[in-house]
């Protein structure tokens, strides 16, 4: 499940489900899902064979070869046609939806950075590095320190008013003034892109800034890595190790400048004159990431061209950084519940599926999904690019973290996507096999794969047993997965879908409610978009408006995309969420958005939390 950084799972609303009246469906097959069957999938993929599953590693690749296997086997059709064979080598790749991905950075032979007026060279990597968004460009001035480098308008705090910024280089202390409290106030702030948006806008030509470990190379900030989400930020940043600025001001050690920022007394720092002069060189790595996608055709003549989709990421954090709770590990994460658990659950209803006899009617499209945690890159490129028309896609059902049930409850999303979901749900649960204590939500958008599908008018509903104390870290393990009841769960949606398959009439799509205001990393005001989460240097995409929403009041559509808010350029996720921390509910702002070839103004009020 992807970290809830931007958009969280909304506050759910317990409801009392009631039994009513329904067509008959098929008998599921005799041999159900398998608690053997589905530990089997999830000790391999949790295993430290597959280092995590990171997106764009060679752990995920195996993992997406291990599903292509399996579909193979259980005689599922490709995603894309071939020539006849038996060879696995050439059979498997067919079940490969890829998609582009950055999967990191690399240091090009072009970085610089020279000190004082003998320009002097400062050793990259043993003494500084940039990081992974940092804008690739040469530049040259003074440096101005500039405290935490922290800018927060709804705290009443920035770091940079009155210091003389603009056209030199800004120097800033790496964490917060409340370290990495995850309950101090200044907690939000703590990632170095905020303090990068801050350092652009107050118009530094680059940012330094110090790392917090005597010892370079142990600083996470020199671990080069980048992030799908962040894209370039529009100006050289930097880390310096704690040696290299006792070489650039030999009077300013690194608990010296701390004192300072705490004092709040960085004013009385005068420009450090250099002169400096800073080169970046950064390089995307580029590799395939993939979807793995089998198809059981339909037995229906007619109704077989309509689809119903199944669907789980398979993807994980690998070993750790970007959304890992564990973050100075370093260690595997496993993610047996995350995702995992899922993916076994794809796998094991192909396996029941393929058995059903009769044949189900509609054609049942199998997914595993790459990139989820990276900002649900599969799924997004899927429903750009689908195998089968979105516009015969009767629903979608995704399943994340299903495997750590306790006392039988179960949370379905999505709910209120389609008129019959209650219905059919309540006639699933009807049955004390498939009973459980349910909290239902209407919402179709959430932190992962079936958001995509509901920002394409598609019903889904969304699978999930609740988070826990191994949520993204290494010990989110397989022999902590409760599989018998992971078992019922999937005799629950395996119900679901075969009484989508016999109607004669698909579902009936619905705009759902938003039962509660979603809550986005403390901010003060409310717009009511959906952000999409893939790498953007040109604006942010948006995947979808809430109803009666005050981007929905303002004329925001789905796949406008935002360049703009007030005076704030806009180029991807973290400027608009540094944006959003800057307006005050009921007051109007101008925003620009470009829909298709025009450029368009609008006007936006947001809204109290």
């Amino acid at each position: 499940m992807k970290p809830q950084r931007f958009l969280q799972i909304c506050v759910l609303l317990l409801v009392t489900v009631t039994a009513v009246a329904q067509t008959t469906t098929p008998a599921p097959s005799q041999d159900g899902p398998s608690a053997s069957k589905l530990q089997q999938h999830v000790s391999y993929l949790a295993s430290d064979a597959l280092d995590g599953r990171r997106t764009g590693t060679a752990g995920a690749t195996d993992a997406a070869r291990y599903i292509a296997g399996e579909f193979a086997r259980l005689g599922l059709k490709p995603a894309t046609a071939g020539p006849a064979t038996r060879r696995p080598s050439q059979i498997m790749p067919r079940y490969l939806q890829s998609f582009p991905y950055v999967a990191g950075v690399e240091l090009g032979p072009k970085n610089e950075l020279l000190i004082g007026p003998t320009s002097q060279r400062l050793a990259v990597r043993e003494e500084w590095t940039p990081l992974g968004f940092s804008t690739n460009a040469t530049v040259s001035g003074s440096l101005v320190f500039v405290g935490y480098g922290i800018k927060a308008a709804d705290l009443n705090h920035d770091d940079y008013q009155k210091l003389p910024v603009s056209g030199n280089i800004a120097l800033a202390l790496s964490g917060t003034p409340d370290g990495e409290n995850p309950h101090g106030r200044f907690f939000r702030y703590v990632d170095v892109r905020w303090k990068a948006i801050a350092a652009r806008d107050a118009g530094a030509k680059a940012l330094l800034v110090i790392a917090d470990e005597s010892e370079f190379k142990k600083d996470q900030l020199a671990r080069l890595a980048y992030d799908n989400m962040a894209g370039e930020l529009g100006l050289p940043v930097v880390a310096i190790s704690q040696q290299a600025l006792n070489k650039i001001a030999p009077e300013l050690d690194h608990s010296e400048l701390q004192k300072l920022a705490a004092a709040k007394e960085q004013l009385t720092v005068k420009p450090i004159a250099g002169p400096f002069t800073l080169t970046t060189d950064v390089t995307r790595k580029e590799v395939p990431a993939y979807n793995v996608i089998g198809i059981l055709e339909g037995s229906d003549p007619s109704l077989k061209k309509e689809t119903i989709v199944i669907g789980a990421h398979y993807d994980h954090l690998g070993r750790g950084g970007d959304g890992s709770l564990a973050p100075r590990s370093g260690e595997i994460h496993h993610g047996a519940d995350d995702n995992a658990s899922g993916t076994a659950g794809v796998l094991e209803l192909a396996r029941v599926f393929t058995s059903q006899r009769p044949r189900p009617k509609r054609t049942i499209v199998f997914i595993g999904f790459g990139g989820e945690e990276e900002g649900l890159l599969g799924s997004k490129y899927y429903v750009a690019n689908p195998v089968t028309p979105l516009a015969n896609t009767v629903a979608m059902i995704n399943m994340d973290m299903i495997g750590r049930m306790k006392d039988r409850k179960l949370v379905i999303g999505g709910v209120g996507t389609a008129k019959e979901w209650r219905e059919i749900i309540a006639q699933g649960t009807a049955d004390p096999a498939r009973s459980f204590d349910l909290t239902l939500n209407e919402d179709g958008f959430g932190p992962s794969d079936h958001s995509s599908f509901y920002g394409k008018q598609i019903p889904v509903l969304f699978f999930w047993t609740g988070t826990h104390a191994d949520y993204h870290k290494p010990s989110d393990t397989f022999e902590k997965i409760n599989y018998t009841d992971q078992t019922r769960i999937l005799n629950l949606v395996g119900y679901i879908v075969r009484n989508l398959d016999v109607a004669p009439q698909r579902i009936t799509y619905l705009t759902a409610k938003t039962e509660a205001t979603p809550r986005t990393g403390g901010f003060r005001v409310y717009l009511g978009t959906i952000p999409n989460y893939a790498d953007s240097n040109n604006g942010l995409l948006i995947d979808g408006v809430r109803e009666d929403s005050p981007a929905a009041k303002a004329g925001l559509k789905a796949g406008d995309r935002i360049v703009k808010i007030g005076a704030r350029e806009v180029k991807n996720v973290y400027d608009y969420t540094f944006a959003l921390g800057e307006m005050k509910a009921d007051e109007e702002y101008v925003i620009e958005v470009i829909r298709g070839t025009d450029r368009l103004t609008l006007k936006i009020t947001p809204v109290k939390r």
